[in-house]
């Protein structure tokens, strides 16, 4: 018996759990991005807490044609659990401080059916902040929707390039259908001790400068769409792009949906750091918005 709600667990801390208050400031960001690379048919954006990344985020959502969308599909990593795989929400609804969003049991089963995907816990799913940090703003995005969608949280696992390509193309139908939206859940560059990741090219100005140089470097390589490229880039620098299979596997289903004939691009639309790194004591994380379209 699937969980009756996936509690807004990060609600009062991440951001508040005041839905006028978290409806006052989705707005303020929406309204300050631009519509310019739209109508998206998937998004890259953060999962930190709103302060540091919801005026970044909302780049990526101002881009969503919610007239269209009739199901979300948000893919993100797992910070806490070890999974090889990938794993469904087994609640009925998620909520947010704005409204509570309706899992799609039909997708689930579709998915499930496949023999590739396992089931999340309760705990595992509440515990986990990068799907629930999208909640809000999908809930935002499609309020004079609110009735007529459906979400389908994917958790990502640490995934191989072969598996990342098997998902891709389980994926690729979905993808290619214009009533579904993805939301690719991820941070870019942890630079610092912390993260136990210094990595910095000497000559390179100011280490905040070298870790944006190192995350464009990797945005550059996903506006191509190669996955392979990315993956090499991954394995060259180690950047701690924490999404790094979410992205993987939106990847992989791009490359499947143009060896169908399908034309599509890709491009990042506001980037952001949480605080500008001097030193070897410094740490930071960085932010990423884009958008994918079909052409």
């Amino acid at each position: 018996m699937p969980n009756m709600y996936r509690e807004a667990t990060h609600a009062g801390s991440w951001y508040t759990d005041s839905g006028a208050e978290l409806n006052r400031q989705l707005n303020g960001w929406l309204n300050d991005a631009d519509l310019t690379f739209g109508p998206a048919r998937a998004i890259i954006a953060p999962h930190a807490g709103y302060r540091y990344c919801g005026a970044c985020g909302a780049w990526a959502y101002r881009q969503i044609s919610p007239a269209v969308v009739k199901r979300v599909f948000i893919l993100g990593p797992s910070h806490h659990v070890r999974l090889s795989r990938c794993a469904l929400s087994a609640a009925q609804y998620c909520r947010t401080p704005l409204y509570d969003l309706k899992v799609d049991q039909q997708i689930n089963k579709q998915l499930e059916s496949t023999g590739h995907f396992k089931w999340m816990d309760q705990k595992t799913d509440e515990d986990e902040h990068s799907i629930e940090m999208h909640l809000p703003y999908v809930a935002k995005v499609m309020e004079e929707y609110s009735d007529q969608f459906t979400i389908v949280p994917v958790m990502v696992g640490s995934i191989s390039n072969e598996w990342e390509e098997t998902y891709g193309k389980i994926f690729a139908p979905y993808l290619a259908d214009p009533q579904n939206l993805f939301v690719i859940s991820s941070d870019f560059c942890h630079w610092g001790q912390r993260f136990r990741y210094t990595y910095y090219e000497e000559g390179s100005g100011p280490i905040y400068k070298w870790i944006e140089t190192l995350d464009k470097m990797g945005m550059d390589l996903i506006e191509t769409l190669k996955a392979d490229s990315f993956s090499e880039y991954l394995r060259k620098y180690n950047n701690t792009i924490c999404g790094r299979h979410p992205i993987g596997v939106l990847m992989q289903s791009v490359e499947e949906l143009k060896r169908r004939g399908h034309r599509m691009s890709f491009k990042f639309l506001k980037y952001d750091q949480s605080n500008q790194c001097c030193d070897k004591k410094d740490s930071s994380v960085s932010y990423a918005s884009g958008s994918l379209i079909f052409e």
